[in-house]
């Protein structure tokens, strides 16, 4: 039988979602917490991957299991019990034999908070910048994300992925509250991308590049010419959406 598991994390305490040797990282604890309480090994396979210190409101793994689950909600209850307070399972939902978490997800949406002022609550929650921004440049600058797909001068160096190619669909900063936060969706990133753009967008919004550097970073293809990236504890996957045919019986 194979599930997909809802769940969330603040990342402080981790490095990042995916198991490494000798670092805590979420899937790691979840493994464990999971295959005490049902009794088989359990090996979770992920949306996608977070680097240490970023959060998810929403994010998925799948994982399969001999036998059927037949009260969700108290395999739930009982698991919750059993993690650390700093990460929650939310649904478990039977899927087809053949749904896959990281390669049935057809878009992605990410969060980046950042505050203006000194807020004790945010600290390990945003990243703040104390210069003014000037928010209206810089979404006439993330607006100018939608003209491109290739987005290899925004991906780590050295990475070892086969495309740069990504299909922006969403992106703009937005006032919330004290925060100003910039939400992007697209059906993937390369790793540290979104970190990435936003620390190029702030560097638009404090003056120190014009919304025409941004189409020469981006035909550069130079990770160099883009901003530095900006600090993890800012970051959140917010959402991961899955057709509807994925789900058994749906």
């Amino acid at each position: 039988m194979r599930y997909f598991l809802q769940f969330s994390y603040f990342g402080k305490h981790y490095h990042g979602w995916q198991n490494q040797p000798n670092a805590i990282t979420v899937q790691q604890v979840l493994e464990e917490k999971m295959s005490v309480i049902l009794g088989e090994t359990i090996d979770l396979v992920g949306a996608g991957r977070t680097d240490a210190g970023v959060h998810a409101k929403q994010m998925y793994a799948h994982f399969n299991i001999e036998k059927d689950i037949q009260d969700k909600t108290d395999l739930i209850f009982r698991v919750n019990a059993f993690l650390p307070e700093d990460i929650a399972v939310h649904s478990i939902i039977e899927v087809n034999k053949d749904a896959h978490a990281r390669f049935d997800a057809t878009t992605r949406t990410y969060e980046y908070w950042v505050t203006q002022k000194k807020n004790p609550f945010l600290k390990d929650a945003s990243y703040l910048v104390k210069k003014e921004l000037d928010v209206a440049v810089m979404n006439k600058a993330a607006k100018m994300l939608f003209e491109y797909n290739d987005f290899e001068c925004f991906s780590k160096s050295n990475t070892d992925v086969r495309t740069f190619l990504c299909d922006i669909k969403q992106a703009e900063w937005t006032k919330v509250e004290d925060k100003l936060v910039f939400t992007i969706q697209a059906d993937r990133f390369l790793r540290n991308m979104v970190r990435a753009i936003v620390g190029t967008l702030l560097d638009v919004g404090l003056g120190k590049k014009s919304v025409d550097n941004v189409n020469t970073i981006i035909k550069s293809k130079d990770r160099s010419k883009a901003g530095a990236s900006v600090p993890a504890n800012g970051l959140y996957l917010t959402k991961v959406t899955y057709p509807n045919t994925i789900i058994k019986n749906g």
